[in-house]
């Protein structure tokens, strides 16, 4: 009875592996997706969307910290900037510091604490938002810096579920699949 329990859950295991094209692919597809948030249809007279592109990949950084590479940021900011709204550059600027100083981070501090990546990730969001608002200013708005304090706390907030959201994520890009051939 129990062997044939352990060769039925063993056959479920044969002959399965997580597929490259989701193990790869997931992380650069959900930051894209969420890169989208600027375009839905959400009526407000101040931001109060928080920049969900940036966050996941912080949260990625974050939670896995070798999967998406150091220069990550200049492909996915030049796609956030097609749709964000900001001068184009200025996405893929912050996206690639951000990612450099992620990258030191992690090599400074290998061993974390969750109140200290979401210390590190608050810091990141509310820089990112504080410099976006300097470039979009020095293109022509005129926007004082309690505009965008709605939007940080909102961001500041949204950060631990972020990190939940990847960690569900990459369990989802692991999943094994049979292998065919």
């Amino acid at each position: 009875m129990i062997a044939a329990l352990f060769l039925r859950r063993l056959n479920r295991r044969i002959n399965r592996v997580p597929s490259p094209t989701l193990a790869f692919g997931t992380p650069w597809v959900t930051v894209m997706l969420f890169s989208l948030a600027p375009i839905l249809p959400i009526v407000a007279s101040a931001p109060v969307m928080p920049p969900l592109g940036f966050m996941l990949l912080l949260a990625w950084r974050q939670v896995r910290p070798g999967l998406l590479p150091v220069w990550a940021g200049a492909p996915l900011g030049m796609f956030d900037d097609m749709f964000s709204g900001q001068p184009f550059g200025s996405a893929v600027l912050l996206w690639t510091l951000a990612a450099i100083v992620l990258d030191l981070y992690e090599a400074r501090f290998p061993f974390r604490h969750f109140l200290f990546d979401w210390l590190v990730s608050s810091i990141m969001v509310c820089a990112y938002l504080a410099l976006s608002l300097v470039f979009a200013n020095a293109a022509g708005a005129s926007a004082s810096v309690l505009v965008i304090a709605p939007q940080a706390l909102t961001s500041i907030l949204l950060l631990p579920l972020m990190g939940r959201l990847v960690s569900a994520l990459d369990r989802f890009r692991l999943l094994p699949f049979v292998e065919v051939g």
